[in-house]
């Protein structure tokens, strides 16, 4: 009896936005509706579905001697999904008390006032969502805020205004060591993100938005030239070499393609590709997306672009046992064939330079040399 394969599903999540924004709803509903004990609670998204999220931990502080809550607090724990998301299973709390006075949340005219507070980073750089000195709440989460408060003040008949909301991020601070905040110009915690409030498992649109995101910064830093590297060994390497602003750092990883198309539309007028031997022998092959899942490198069509650039066909059959581009690389070098190694750096320069229509210069990297060339 023949075994079938089943495949599995990736199962999406939801994004900080929407869980702060359902940990808001829940903080305002404790605090206007008397006695309201919020054990979970379904809020709106931007595409009109409803979801509902349950409530790690809540409170409600009340003046002394009094039953009039002072504040509210809840929290939502994040999940991901099977995205491999950093801040997946962080703690998103929301604190909603009465403000001084009405202030737009930015999002709209509801009379709330949106405030970062612990593990929420500040935006300290222009060319983000969020100008600089606002709190790292993009403007789709903050809608989706505004939405849910809104849904919880209507279900106490409580007209809208002079609300503040304060989210947080249990320990933000060390988890947004582990993103590019810092290098975009965020500083303190985690950016609250997410247009749909929906996180899609292993998701190419998260890459080309950063990608998005770190071109803007670049050029509202007044910037005319980027790296875009592959990986951080070879993006540390090249920025050493260069001496670039950390502004000019584009981290593409295997959206090579999109992300020369980007530079030109962004208006650079010069693009520094950073990559390992792998990657540049792809884009030499005009693979634009370097990952294996979507470009997978064929050793029997890298040794035909050895030979069309000038190997002999005897010398690569003897490499056509290789394993891997590494070894390939390994087997011409330890040759002396650095004339085909440097053919295949001007081919991938050829590439770029096609996609972008922009100058372009290419750094082969490695991992225990640093740069080795230079086209």
């Amino acid at each position: 009896m023949e075994k079938t394969e089943k495949k599995t599903r990736l199962r999406s999540g939801f994004t900080t936005g929407a869980c702060a924004a359902a940990a808001a709803k829940a903080a305002c509903l404790m605090l206007v509706c008397r006695d309201y004990e919020a054990e979970s609670v379904e809020i709106p998204f931007p595409d009109g579905a409803r979801h509902r999220f349950s409530v790690h931990a809540s409170e409600v502080t009340r003046r002394d001697g009094s039953s009039d809550p002072v504040c509210a607090r809840a929290s939502v724990i994040k999940d991901a999904g099977d995205d491999p998301d950093v801040t997946n299973g962080a703690e998103i709390m929301a604190e909603v008390r009465a403000a001084g006075d009405s202030a737009s949340c930015g999002a709209g005219e509801c009379g709330i006032r949106l405030v970062g507070g612990k593990g929420v980073g500040k935006v300290t750089r222009p060319g983000l969502p969020v100008p600089p000195g606002r709190p790292a709440i993009n403007p789709g989460p903050a809608a989706m805020i505004e939405s849910a408060v809104s849904e919880a003040l209507a279900a106490c008949d409580k007209r809208p205004g002079g609300l503040e909301v304060i989210i947080s991020v249990k320990d933000g601070e060390r988890l947004a060591e582990k993103t590019l905040n810092r290098r975009l110009g965020i500083v303190g915690g985690i950016s609250i993100l997410g247009t749909t409030g929906i996180v899609k498992p292993v998701s190419a649109k998260a890459w080309t938005d950063t990608i998005e995101v770190s071109m803007s910064v670049a050029r509202a830093a007044g910037l005319g030239e980027i790296v875009l590297s592959t990986g951080r060994t070879s993006e540390r390497r090249v920025q050493e070499f260069l001496g670039i602003p950390e502004e000019g750092l584009v981290m593409m990883g295997d959206y090579l393609g999109y992300s020369l198309r980007a530079a030109r539309r962004h208006g650079f007028h010069k693009v520094h590709l950073a990559g390992m031997w792998a990657k540049v022998l792809k884009a030499a092959l005009g693979i634009p997306q370097t990952h294996v899942r979507n470009g997978a490198l064929e050793v029997r069509d890298a040794l035909e672009l050895l030979v069309r650039l000038g190997l002999p066909r005897s010398q690569a059959e003897i490499l056509g046992d290789s394993n891997t581009a590494r070894e390939i690389y390994e087997r011409l070098a330890g040759a002396g064939r650095k004339e085909i190694i440097r053919a295949v750096c001007q081919e991938a320069r050829r590439f770029a330079v096609k996609e972008s229509g922009l100058d372009v210069v290419v750094y082969l990297v490695t991992s225990e040399s640093g740069i080795v060339l230079v086209v």
